[in-house]
């Protein structure tokens, strides 16, 4: 008598490989997947953060551009954490459409940046609001961006009109947030 093996579909299983030992499989790889999540909203946190602290810097200005800087970080450091191919150009536009749709965030941020060149109150109030304000959009940012890699999105698929109820919602947590942190500060 000769010896024949039956065929089994390959489905990803030995066959001494029992349920449970897939299910942990499975598990595995979501652990991964959560893994990027966490990193990313470590990273998101902490742009927060340094966002909130460039609003303190006193000169008009200054403050507005490293705030800029700061997201185009952190998008950057985001897309490296998706494996997704950075655009610098693509995010900054996506970036000024998300805050354009919030029109008083728009507005208030250069308002913000510009009454710092008042002495005294002017730099206390400034400073103030431009940090507030820069942790929040900063954390919407960065949680609309995460959402949208997270679920395979690219800076090529991402529509602006499309996540701006989110971004209204994520800065208003946002905003929570570095008021927490700044009054751990303090």
């Amino acid at each position: 008598m000769a010896n024949t093996k039956t065929a089994t579909p390959d489905t990803g299983e030995t066959p001494a490989q029992t349920g449970t030992e897939a299910e942990q499989k499975g598990q595995t790889e979501q652990v991964v997947v959560e893994d990027k999540s966490a990193e990313a909203e470590e990273l998101i946190r902490k742009h927060s953060y340094a966002a909130a602290g460039v609003g303190l810097i006193p000169i008009p200005w200054v403050d507005f551009i490293g705030l800029t800087a700061i997201q185009i970080k952190m998008l950057h450091q985001l897309s490296e954490t998706y494996k997704i191919e950075f655009s610098e150009d693509r995010g900054k536009a996506i970036i000024g459409s998300l805050i354009s749709g919030f029109l008083p965030v728009a507005i208030a941020q250069p308002v913000a940046s510009f009454i710092k060149a008042i002495p005294l109150i002017g730099q206390t109030t400034g400073a103030i609001t431009m940090s507030i304000l820069g942790g929040s959009t900063t954390y919407a940012i960065g949680r609309v961006f995460n959402q949208h890699f997270a679920s395979g999105g690219t800076f090529l698929d991402l529509d602006p009109s499309k996540v701006k109820a989110y971004f209204k919602e994520q800065f208003e947590v946002g905003r929570k947030v570095t008021q927490a942190a700044k009054k751990d500060v303090e």
